[in-house]
């Protein structure tokens, strides 16, 4: 008597094959792998960069009558932080926010008014270094045309007291953008071309004369494509840590966190691809489509740079693309030590591109 069909056996068999023939591929491992750890291996030896927005909130005993705090206030390069006390310490300790200014008489008559600034070990030196140089020249500029025949108005102290914090690398910016990066590539432009090609060379239509479901055939080939890209994320994640110090604050809990949150943005961007090989005619339409989607993502996600770079009407569009979230959800668990369950917003809005993207693509999948 003939045993029953195993669907679930015929599912790993083609998880098996087609994962070989993602490692056989040489375009999957470059885009996945090589070039990511290339702009780690670039970004993580330039040295330890700091943040890149210029942050500062006034501490609550401030005298905001001072002119000093109006032409800070205005000064273009900074952002004047307004939080609760303890959301400014919590800010300031993990380095969101470069120094908490004072403003305070300081009881002589020359300089009447002295500012201190109260930063963090987390702050990059550079911007710290910048924001006293900003401020300098905000006082300069105060003393020499408003009170030029009066005793000067403000100094800034040469004492910076500094609260305990972790220390904020070029790598904690950029590592997260560069894991986006090969998760949105391989879902995209390696479901689009595997698809395309499974039914331009008639393997779909061959599997249809074995006992092999639909439903069956395309979780073989996702999770094989989930494999990999999982074995890519602790690749890229394993070289920024031990070789370049990337922060997991809580170590191992981060680490599984991280790769929770790679599958669920995996998994959306997978549908990204299975639209793409829906809508392309033929195999050289898959490159312009795919671009459509991963180009801006790459540019206005926070990939490279911060998204506060960009002109204020341009955020707004920013905030909507799924890889934003992804990249700011991964920063915040790796450096600042936030739960998984804590970026619920994050995870909302990924959750409603999943959810979008996948009708899409339910609609336009083809099988021939």
């Amino acid at each position: 008597m003939k045993g029953t069909y195993s669907q679930y056996k015929a599912m790993l068999a083609i998880t098996r094959g087609s994962l070989r023939a993602i490692f056989r591929s040489p375009s999957a491992v470059i885009f996945s792998i090589a070039f990511p750890l290339v702009f780690i291996l670039v970004f993580g030896f330039i040295g330890n960069g700091g943040k890149v927005s210029l942050n500062v909130a006034f501490d609550k005993h401030t005298d905001t009558s001072n002119p000093v705090y109006a032409a800070i206030k205005g000064v273009a390069g900074v952002k004047v932080v307004n939080k609760p006390d303890i959301e400014i310490q919590e800010d300031l300790e993990k380095g969101r926010i470069t120094a908490v200014i004072n403003i305070e008489k300081s009881g002589l008559a020359n300089p009447p008014y002295k500012i201190s600034l109260l930063s963090s070990e987390a702050v990059s030196p550079q911007n710290l270094q910048v924001l006293r140089s900003i401020l300098d020249a905000v006082i300069a500029g105060l003393n020499q045309k408003t009170y030029a025949n009066a005793p000067t108005i403000a100094m800034v102290s040469n004492t910076v007291q500094k609260i305990p914090g972790r220390i904020y690398r070029t790598i904690d910016f950029i590592l997260p953008g560069q894991l986006g990066f090969s998760l949105l590539s391989s879902g995209v432009f390696g479901v689009a071309f595997l698809f395309f090609n499974l039914r331009q060379q008639l393997v779909l239509k061959r599997f249809y004369a074995t006992p092999v479901k639909r439903s069956y055939i395309v979780l073989g080939e996702a999770i094989s494509r989930v494999l990999f890209q999982m074995l890519t994320s602790v690749i890229v994640i394993g070289v920024g840590h031990f070789l370049f110090q990337f922060t997991l604050v809580h170590g191992l809990q981060t680490f599984l966190e991280i790769m929770v949150l790679s599958f669920i943005a995996l998994i959306l961007f997978m549908g990204f691809g299975f639209i793409v090989s829906s809508v392309a005619k033929s195999e050289s339409t898959i490159p312009p489509f795919a671009n459509l989607i991963t180009l801006p993502q790459f540019l206005l996600a926070g990939t490279f740079f911060s998204i506060e770079a960009f002109p204020t009407w341009l955020q707004p569009i920013c905030k909507i693309l799924p890889l934003t979230h992804f990249n700011t959800a991964m920063r915040n668990i790796a450096f600042e030590g936030t739960s998984l369950l804590s970026c619920w917003k994050e995870l909302g809005i990924l959750g409603i591109w999943t959810v979008v993207v996948y009708a899409v693509a339910f609609k336009t999948f083809k099988w021939e």
